[in-house]
């Protein structure tokens, strides 16, 4: 998504390539922010920012931005060539998909695991739940972490490759195959627009509240 900002410029501290094609940009912290919010990011102080959810803890010195490369897009592969020192323009953060203490669900796909690995440095761990979608076993970005630190309570649904640990599926079929869903707790989705429609549409008819359904659409 594009939008127009007030834009600051960062220096690069590193540039990860973490997946063919998938990248964790980094750079000095330099404002607070509460885990869960986006920044928007420009080459240039003029142009349009697209928006991006941060990826790192509340208390990190460094700022962590998930992408993956769109070839037709215009920001993505300037922002795959940036290295060390380089610069680039960022807002403020906003937004209000952000985490909170108590019982959730955290469910994503692809690079929409950006806001809950925010959470989850952040330390909002205690009775989460995060299912993450993947097309094969190559997409579950920062699955170490999630393993050490939520154990059973992370979930890799793969559609397409089967792996040792890996529910075999995608993640609408893990949610409509699974056990009774608690109703009253919260659940968050971050992805694209068509899995967000769809696992909302499974939470509601397994009983779920629609006010206790938070979601964020990756574009």
């Amino acid at each position: 998504m594009k939008t127009k900002l007030e834009l600051q410029k960062v220096k690069v501290l590193r540039q990860t390539e973490i997946s063919p094609g998938v990248f964790v940009l980094s750079f000095p912290r330099p404002w607070d922010f509460v885990a869960g919010q986006v920044i928007g990011i420009s080459a240039r102080e003029t142009d349009d920012a697209r928006l991006y959810s941060i990826a790192s803890g509340e208390l990190d010195d460094e700022v962590d931005i998930l992408y993956n490369i769109n070839p037709d897009g215009k920001l993505t592969p300037w922002m795959s060539r940036l290295n060390t020192a380089d610069t680039i323009w960022v807002s403020k953060p906003f937004g209000s998909f952000t985490g909170a203490a108590g019982s959730a669900y955290w469910i994503a796909s692809g690079t929409g695991i950006a806001p809950f690995r925010s959470m989850f440095r952040t330390g909002l761990t205690a009775g989460k739940k995060l299912l993450h979608g993947g097309r094969d076993l190559k997409t579950f970005y920062f699955e170490d972490e999630f393993h050490e630190g939520l154990g059973n309570d992370y979930v890799r649904c793969s559609s397409r490759e089967a792996g040792a640990g890996a529910y075999h599926g995608r993640l609408t079929k893990y949610l409509t195959d699974c056990g009774t869903l608690p109703i009253d707790e919260l659940y968050y989705l971050c992805g694209s627009a068509e899995m967000v429609v769809e696992v909302r549409d499974i939470l509601i008819g397994r009983g779920i509240p629609f006010d206790n359904i938070i979601s964020e659409i990756y574009f």
